[in-house]
């Protein structure tokens, strides 16, 4: 076989990666959720439920349908059964493989372009890179997936009986009553929702990975040089010299330019990390754009017939509103805690959710990328052949 220049073969691999974090992300974010379903439906169901909300943030009114996460949780699947809780999986898992095969392929090429022009590794740019990269993926992936948001939400939200059989029927019903771009309604609401969110997640993850490398690198250092002086007076200035050559002194600088390195580069951290940042990070994130997210869901579901069990039914006429006009409404008929209805749920869902998505992908990524180096050398082989 004739060996291929390395220009194609620059392409070559940089069509590989794109097809390993797609593979990667849209995987972990499958994990994801089917894992945390349950919790999508419940804060779908709260999210949307329109009785005024009165007094204190914990004093539910008593002609709610839902009052409190296991409150919420018990009468799904008395009403519904099990298979309540997974409602709108399917809409959700189509949703959800786009969204992340998306996110992460667009994550990983925008921070590409940032190393080329070295931004990673400077401290000062690498935080705004990593806020930036966050935002452009979460708008990307929101655009190419968000008819299944839309799908997802309208199931999951409509309860029993039934409005819609599936996701296929939703589907003809919308277009037939607002068109092809109803599909799309609430898009500019979801992006407004999406960007900030996808931003912090994604920064605060860099972030905390960053504390915690620096952190870990310090530990290291100390207990070296903690074993530099149990080896004796004498042995152990000449190595405690050299460990702090090699450390950085006492200053942790060293330590802080491995941690933007590693971020910079896409260094892999363990599962735990991960795991634990992904919590913290998703967590976060949420908690300050929750408000957001209630009015994504109210234009999504604006103008649903559903039973009167579930709260006074969304106006269609919500979807004409400004965001600013929307948050307002809610406010002012349903207080401030009606701007954070579901936030329990949303947050013991998003959290989660987050730190199974980046464990999950980190541990497929590093699994792919030895399977494609491997491949790799195969086919080198066979071309010196």
């Amino acid at each position: 076989m004739v060996h291929v220049p390395s220009g194609d073969g620059n392409v070559e691999k940089g069509r590989k990666r794109v097809v390993v974090d797609a593979t990667a992300g849209a995987i972990a974010g499958c994990i994801a959720r089917v894992i945390t379903g349950p919790l999508d439906v419940i804060k779908i169901r709260f999210q949307v439920q329109l009785e005024p909300i009165v007094g204190s943030f914990t004093e539910a009114p008593r002609q709610s349908k839902y009052t409190g996460f296991r409150q919420a949780l018990t009468t799904i699947v008395r009403e519904e059964g099990v298979q309540g809780l997974w409602r709108g999986t399917v809409p959700g898992l189509l949703l959800t493989v786009p969204y992340t095969a998306v996110q992460f392929v667009a994550l990983q090429q925008v921070r590409q372009v940032a190393a080329n022009h070295g931004l990673t590794a400077n401290p000062g740019t690498a935080p705004l890179v990593s806020l930036a990269s966050g935002a452009l993926a979460g708008a990307a992936a929101t655009v190419a997936s968000y008819p299944f948001d839309l799908l997802r939400t309208t199931l999951a939200a409509q309860g029993e009986p039934k409005v819609y059989r599936n996701m296929w029927d939703a589907a003809k019903s919308i277009v037939s009553t607002r068109g092809p771009a109803g599909l799309y309604s609430g898009l500019g609401v979801t992006l407004v929702e999406i960007v900030p969110y996808a931003a912090l997640q994604f920064g605060l993850y860099d972030a905390l990975n960053a504390l915690a490398d620096i952190a870990r690198e310090r530990v290291s250092r100390e207990r070296e040089l903690e074993a530099a002086a149990a080896a004796g007076a004498e042995g152990s200035g000449a190595q405690r010299r050299m460990l702090e050559s090699r450390s950085g002194g006492g200053s942790g600088g060293k330590a802080s330019s491995e941690a933007e390195r590693r971020r910079g580069t896409g260094v892999q951290h363990s599962r735990l990390q991960a795991f634990c940042c992904g919590l913290l990070a998703g967590l976060l994130a949420k908690l300050a754009s929750h408000p957001l997210d209630v009015a994504k869901k109210r234009y999504q579901v604006a103008g649903l017939k559903r039973s009167l069990r579930y709260g006074a039914r969304v106006e269609a006429g919500f979807a004409m509103r400004s965001l600013a006009q929307s948050l307002g409404h809610i406010y002012r008929s349903e207080g401030v805690a009606g701007l954070w209805k579901g936030s329990v749920p949303s947050i013991i869902k998003a959290a989660p959710s987050a730190a199974i998505t980046f464990a999950a992908y980190d541990a497929i990524l590093a699994w792919l990328l030895v399977v494609a180096g491997e491949q790799s050398k195969r086919e080198r082989a066979a071309q010196g052949n």
